[in-house]
């Protein structure tokens, strides 16, 4: 489950619709009910925070956000996306990572989610981070 307070409209999601799991686009948020429309690959459709979960963080997920990835001598990774960088201090291990832009440097010592880091990048850069 996401809080409701965590999502913006262009977060990438899993929306759940009787047991079967989609990726889909956050595309409008219904404060006063509490609902999130996403659309998926089958259509646009009302959850409740309780129906969407958070897709982790990955190399697959980043790539599909558009980054490179650049495997260094020591073990470590970083991934760009203009002059946008991720650091994993080690390869495919999406546990620690540091992010920055610009002098805005950010450390995190916990597991991403991709709505997570579409949030860190938008409010780092004030540009949105969508799938290209």
């Amino acid at each position: 489950m996401i809080k409701f307070h965590e999502l913006k409209p262009g977060d990438l999601v899993l929306a759940e619709y009787e047991g079967k799991q989609w990726e889909g686009v956050v595309k409008k948020l219904n404060r006063d009910e509490k609902e999130i429309c996403v659309e998926t690959e089958i259509q646009q459709f009302w959850f409740t925070p309780s129906h969407l979960n958070p897709i982790p963080l990955s190399d697959r997920q980043l790539q599909k956000l558009g980054f490179t990835k650049q495997v260094n001598g020591d073990g470590s990774a970083k991934y760009a996306k203009g002059s946008f960088r991720i650091l994993l201090p080690k390869v495919d291990n999406f546990s620690e990572l540091e992010i920055w832009w610009r002098e805005d440097r950010r450390h995190l010592d916990k597991p991403l989610h991709v709505h997570e880091l579409q949030n860190h990048y938008y409010d780092m850069t004030k540009v949105e981070l969508n799938v290209d």
